[in-house]
């Protein structure tokens, strides 16, 4: 049985910092169905489409599924890299609500980088001008969106910050492919390490949450295949029998922040979509409770005889 209630969240202020699609969406859509009022950020627009390339999803809609979800849904165009929008975004949240609750970093919007200039080559092959890109989306955001953010956080009487990430500190023991992606993923879960130590004075919490291999709107366009149809990629990609939807995560971070011990329990650390699931009883939208990391760890790092079907 899952542990999240509807209304777990209700009267909760967050803000969903990279909410256009993928697991930020989920993650806004969740904490909305718990009935918080979520604010969600992006570079996407209906009149605007960000580096990214994708017009398909933009943070009008994430906010309208939040309310459709039970929540409040606002939406505003923010670009996580400007400390003038995000000062403004700050204060909009300051002058509506007074507090922040929660706040999710899911920053990121540099795969068509990685897919480019990262994947298969060396670092010293990846032109200088992206791999400074890949930080500036994957660093350089979080660290002003947190460091101008927290001080509105530290008011809540429970402050909650989430690092979204690709991986967690143990899997990423491992060189993950190339050096600017490898600082890109890591560098949130020493944020969360860093800033849990000092919200924890405050009765906050910070956490490094990581999807496993995730079915995001571009995944499933990579492969030509829907959320309905997903299992037709594995043909393509046997691996793929083990991806989880966005809201898999999302489910198991509302059900963290809805968890009145998560400080105790979580602060400081780096976990998984599967582990939370565990922890919290939550499943897949499918009512599987797949767990992707264990799945490489054991099985195509470690030569375990397995199947993707026996880690669901």
């Amino acid at each position: 049985m899952e542990t999240h209630e509807d209304s777990a969240l209700a009267g909760r202020i967050a803000l969903v910092a990279g909410a256009t699609r993928g697991a930020g969406r989920a993650l806004a859509v969740e904490l909305g169905r718990g009935g918080a009022t979520v604010y969600v950020t992006g570079r996407t627009t209906r009149e605007r489409v960000s580096e990214v390339g994708r017009s398909t999803e933009t943070i009008e809609e994430t906010a309208e599924l939040v309310t459709a979800a039970g929540g409040t849904g606002i939406a505003v165009p923010t670009d996580h890299l400007d400390e003038d929008r995000v000062r403004d975004l700050v204060a909009r949240i300051d002058r509506q609500q007074g507090r922040l609750d929660i706040l999710v970093n899911d920053l990121w919007g540099g795969e068509h980088l990685v897919a480019g200039s990262v994947f298969g080559k060396k670092s010293w092959e990846t032109p200088l001008a992206d791999g400074l890109r890949i930080l500036e989306l994957g660093v350089r955001s979080h660290v002003i969106t947190a460091a101008l953010a927290l001080p509105l956080l530290i008011r809540s009487d429970g402050p909650l910050l989430v690092e979204v990430t690709d991986g967690t500190a143990a899997t990423n023991r491992r060189y993950r492919e190339n050096l600017y992606y490898d600082l890109a993923k890591n560098a949130p879960i020493r944020i969360a390490f860093g800033l849990g130590e000092e919200l924890a004075e405050y009765g906050g919490a910070a956490v490094a949450v990581t999807p496993g291999y995730l079915r995001s709107e571009q995944m499933l366009a990579h492969f030509g295949v829907t959320e309905a149809t997903w299992r037709d990629a594995v043909a393509q990609e046997p691996h793929f029998a083990i991806a989880e939807s966005p809201h898999y995560l999302a489910r198991a971070v509302a059900a963290l922040a809805a968890d009145p011990d998560r400080a105790a329990r979580w602060n400081r650390k780096s976990t998984s979509s599967a582990e939370l699931a565990r922890a919290y009883g939550v499943r897949d939208v499918d009512g599987s409770r797949p767990d992707a990391w264990a799945y490489f760890e054991d099985v195509h790092y470690g030569g375990k005889d397995g199947t993707p079907e026996d880690y669901r």
